[in-house]
C-alpha cells in the first residue's frame, strides 16, 4: 500500500501544512512498536508514523522506575512472536527495553517514531475521509499537525501522569513522605528507613523485596490478600532445548506454545474447579511460609483469576518475610497520623515513608479529545467490536490486551487483522470503514465493557463508566480469551454485515 494507491489524499485546505501518513500509530510502547513492525513487514510501501509523548520508547517500561520493576508475565509470551526471547522468563524493565530497542534497530523502525509528541486532539472528517491529529511537542511547545487515513491506538490503558491514590483521612498530618510507584522520586532515600507499602498486587510484591535489604523494615499493608504463583525464574523446557543446541527461533516458538497450553488449562480449571486451584496456589506459598501466616495474610476470599495473578520469582516476597526484613499486615486504614497509619483494629504502624501501590487511573484512548465531523466523541456511547473497533468510529483500531494472558499476544493478532483490513479496503477502493450493529442486534442488551463477575480489578471498576459498551454476542465484546481469538480473529469475514465500507 503506497501513498498514491491507498485511501484518499487530503486536499490542500484540509492538510493545512500537516504531514500526511497512511497510518498513524499512537504510542511507542510494547504495543506501538509491535504495530510498527507489522505495518513495515505486512504492508510494504505504507507510510506510517508513531507519535510518543515520552522522550523515548518503552511506555510502561520507561516511565515506571521504582526499585525492582519487572514483568509479571513471562517474556516468551509477553515478547513478540517474531522476536525470540533468550533471557529469564520474568524480566526487568531494562531488559524489556533492551529487547524492544533491538526490534526497533533490527527493523529500522526508529525513523518512523516521533518522541515528545503529546496528542491533544483527533478529529475525523467524513468530507476528506481523514483523521487530523494535533500534538504538542515537548521540545518547543509548538503544535504539530498530522493527517492520517487510519488511526491505530496503541497508547495503553492507564494515565501515565499520575497513579491512583485513595484519599485517606489525615494524610496531610503525616510527617514523612508519601509516594506512588508510578511517579517514583529519583531522590527518595529509603536506606535505614521504616517503609509502609500499601497494596497487595504485583507492584507491592515487587517493590517490597527490592528495597527490604536497605530499609530498616518494610511493611506491606493490604486490605485483603491476593494470589501469587511462586517459582524459579527459569523455564526448564527452554533450558533443555538450549542444551540440545536447538535454534533460538524454535526454542521461542515451542516454549511459547507450551506456556500458552499450560495457561489455557490453568484458566479452565480456575473456572471449573476453583477450590482445587485455590488449594494448589496456597500449597505453593506453603513451601515458604508457615500455615498461620498463610491463613492470616495470603488466603484470598475470591476465587482464582477474578484478578490478575502475579508470578513471584524465587518467592522473593516470602523470603523477605522469613528474613524478618519485611512483614505483611492485613487490615483497613482508619487514618494517617503524624508517625504513620492508624488501623481500624487500633494498631498504629510507624513509618518514615509510605508508598501507595494502590493502582492506577484508567485512561480511555489516551484521554485524547476525539470528535467525528465536529461532534465530540463519547466512547461510552459506542459498542465495541471484539474489543478493538467501535460503532460509529471510522478507520480506527485500538489495542487492548488480555488480563489472563500476556498483553502482547493481542498486539500480534491485531497486527495481522489491521494488515488484512487495510489490504481489503484497498482492494474494494474503500476510503472508510466503520462497524455497525446489524438488524439482528437491534434489541441486544448493552453491558459493561468487562463482566465484573469474571474480572474486577479496582481500576476497571472505577473507570468502567468511561469505556465502550459490549453486547451479549461474541462480535460485540472483548472476550478476553486469547485461546479463542487466535483462531477467530484470522477467520473474521471482512465482508460480514457489521463492516460498512464507503
Amino acid at each position: 500500500m503506497t501513498g498514491t494507491d491507498t485511501l484518499e489524499r487530503p486536499t490542500k485546505t484540509a492538510q493545512q501544512s500537516a504531514e500526511h501518513f497512511d497510518v498513524l500509530i499512537v504510542g511507542a510502547g510494547i504495543s506501538g512498536i509491535g504495530a510498527a513492525y507489522h505495518i513495515s513487514k505486512q504492508l510494504p510501501g505504507t507510510t506510517f508514523v508513531a507519535l510518543e509523548a515520552l522522550e523515548s520508547f518503552g511506555g510502561t517500561w520507561l516511565m515506571h522506575r521504582y526499585p525492582g520493576i519487572r514483568s509479571d508475565s513471562d517474556l516468551y509470551t509477553f515478547g513478540y512472536r517474531f522476536k525470540p526471547w533468550t533471557g529469564a522468563p520474568i524480566a526487568t524493565a531494562e531488559e524489556i527495553r533492551n529487547y524492544m530497542g533491538e526490534v526497533i534497530e533490527e527493523n529500522d523502525l526508529g525513523r518512523h517514531i516521533r518522541y515528545g509528541h503529546k496528542i491533544r486532539s483527533a478529529r475525523w472528517s467524513s468530507k476528506d475521509n481523514l483523521w487530523t491529529i494535533e500534538a504538542v511537542r515537548a521540545d518547543t511547545g509548538e503544535t504539530a499537525r498530522f493527517t492520517a487515513n487510519f488511526l491505530w491506538m496503541c497508547q495503553g490503558y492507564y494515565r501515565h501522569s499520575e497513579g491512583y491514590t485513595p484519599e485517606w483521612k489525615g494524610m496531610e498530618s503525616f510527617k514523612g513522605r508519601i509516594v506512588h510507584p508510578q511517579t517514583w522520586p529519583e531522590d527518595l532515600d529509603y536506606k535505614g528507613k521504616k517503609v509502609i507499602v500499601i497494596g497487595s498486587g504485583a507492584t507491592a510484591a515487587t517493590l517490597a523485596p527490592a528495597i527490604a535489604g536497605d530499609c530498616a523494615h518494610v511493611t506491606v499493608l493490604q486490605r485483603s490478600p491476593t494470589y501469587f504463583i511462586p517459582g524459579r525464574n527459569a523455564n526448564e523446557l527452554a533450558d533443555q532445548l538450549r542444551a540440545l543446541k536447538v535454534d533460538e527461533t524454535w526454542i521461542h516458538e515451542i516454549t511459547r506454545r507450551k506456556i500458552l497450553f499450560d495457561q489455557a488449562e490453568f484458566t479452565r480449571r480456575a473456572f471449573e474447579e476453583p477450590e482445587v486451584v485455590k488449594q494448589e496456589l496456597l500449597a505453593a506459598v506453603a513451601m515458604f511460609l508457615p500455615q498461620e501466616e498463610i491463613e492470616k495474610n495470603f488466603t484470598p476470599t475470591y476465587r482464582p483469576w477474578r484478578q490478575r495473578i502475579a508470578f513471584v520469582p524465587d518467592g522473593d516476597i516470602f523470603q523477605g518475610i522469613l528474613s524478618g526484613k519485611a512483614s505483611v499486615v492485613t487490615d483497613e486504614i482508619d487514618r494517617f497520623t503524624e508517625k504513620g497509619i492508624l488501623l481500624k483494629s487500633g494498631k498504629e504502624l510507624e513509618a518514615d515513608i509510605i508508598v501507595t501501590a494502590t493502582g492506577f487511573n484508567l485512561s480511555v484512548l489516551g484521554d485524547i479529545d476525539f470528535s467525528i465531523d465536529g461532534k465530540p466523541l463519547d466512547f461510552s456511547k459506542t459498542v465495541t467490536y471484539r474489543g478493538m473497533m467501535f460503532t460509529g468510529v471510522p478507520n480506527m483500531v485500538w489495542v487492548f490486551g488480555y488480563f489472563r494472558a500476556s498483553w502482547t499476544l493481542r498486539v500480534d493478532l491485531l497486527g495481522d487483522f489491521v494488515a488484512r483490513l487495510l489490504t481489503h479496503m484497498k482492494e474494494k477502493h474503500a476510503k472508510k470503514v466503520t462497524v455497525a450493529l446489524r438488524p439482528e442486534d437491534k434489541d441486544m442488551p448493552l453491558l459493561p465493557w468487562i463482566d465484573p463477575e469474571n474480572f474486577n480489578p479496582g481500576y476497571l471498576m472505577r473507570g468502567m463508566h468511561l469505556l465502550p459498551k459490549r453486547g451479549d454476542k461474541p462480535e460485540w465484546q472483548h472476550t478476553q480469551d486469547y485461546w479463542l481469538e487466535k483462531d477467530e480473529l484470522p477467520a473474521i469475514d471482512l465482508d460480514a454485515p457489521e463492516f460498512v465500507y464507503e
